[in-house]
């Protein structure tokens, strides 16, 4: 991540060169998707639904808990840091969950793995449709509001691939299964490429220089603040409705993400193309932040003596 934003700085896509980074980060995001729909088992969606419960409470964080936050944070904030900043941070608070790391990280830490898979799974393609939405209410400088193009371009993106990637999956799956290193290639070079999109797009506007050291502190500050405030009340209410551990954990991790791979290519779609950059830089931020504090979540998790003695990571 850092050698890609260090390549942003010096080499950012420029003229025609920007153009097949556009249509590279399309395709990247697209086929991330696809993939993710591809080794979705519907029988994975339907028993993650039955747990209704542990569903709501993470719809509850990510669509609600957090944009209330995001609110806060931006009347806060808006009278000392940057407008496009102030729009990041509320931006970053409007979008769906993260898949792979929601995954990867209850998994570690021994949690209810089929829950968090159609948990963050339906969480992206609900805030296909919510999150524009939830900008075009919020937030005024989202080019001239919602609107048909918009929705149709995120669909195109990111629904649609999913779609066709369940379509295939009875022919794909054994593939898959035989090349599991594909999809986190996939998984983490999308990323990178729509990092390099972004921060190169800000190099070329010289957003860049806009920005003091101090406002990159405010936001890492922030990030932190927004994160400790989501882990401590999805633990606490997960706790308050008697979760078992395994969805506890399952609810803290899915609860407490926000996904760049589709958070930045909605912005590039929502937001004026000049300030994608400097609004995007929150939630790139925010991303590793929660990287950093879940990992050490996760194995504090793995040891936690609530664990039954023969239990074992779902598959």
């Amino acid at each position: 991540m850092i050698g890609t934003v260090a390549l942003a700085a010096v080499l950012p896509a420029r003229g025609a060169a920007a153009t097949w980074v556009d249509h590279g980060t399309t395709i990247a995001v697209a086929l991330l998707f696809l993939l993710y729909g591809a080794r979705l088992a519907p029988q994975a969606i339907w028993a993650g639904l039955a747990n209704w419960r542990l569903q709501l409470l993470v719809f509850a964080s990510t669509f609600a808990l957090f944009p209330l936050i995001g609110i806060g944070v931006a009347a806060g904030t808006r009278a000392w840091l940057p407008a496009e900043v102030v729009t990041g941070l509320l931006y970053l608070c409007l979008l769906p969950s993260t898949v792979q790391s929601s995954i990867a990280f209850t998994s570690i830490a021994r949690g209810n793995v089929p829950a968090a898979l159609c948990s963050a799974s339906l969480s992206n393609l609900v805030g296909v449709v919510l999150t524009p939405l939830l900008v075009a209410h919020l937030l005024t400088s989202a080019g001239g509001g919602l609107s048909l193009d918009a929705v149709r371009d995120i669909a195109v993106q990111i629904l649609l691939p999913f779609v066709v990637g369940q379509a295939i999956r009875p022919w794909a799956q054994g593939w898959l299964l035989a090349h599991p290193t594909l999809t986190s290639v996939v998984d983490r070079g999308s990323v990178l490429v729509v990092v390099y999109a972004a921060f190169g797009a800000g190099v070329v506007a010289g957003l860049w220089t806009q920005l003091s050291p101090l406002t990159l502190l405010a936001i890492l500050l922030l990030s932190l603040v927004i994160l400790a405030i989501v882990l401590a009340a999805t633990t606490l209410a997960a706790r308050a409705l008697r979760f078992p551990l395994a969805d506890e954990i399952a609810t803290v991790f899915c609860g407490s993400k926000k996904s760049m791979a589709s958070g930045i290519p909605m912005a590039a779609i929502l937001f004026p193309a000049h300030s994608v950059g400097l609004i995007v830089l929150p939630l790139m931020i925010f991303h590793q932040v929660q990287l950093f504090v879940c990992a050490a979540l996760a194995r504090r998790y793995a040891v936690d003596p609530r664990h039954a003695p023969a239990s074992s990571t779902p598959a």
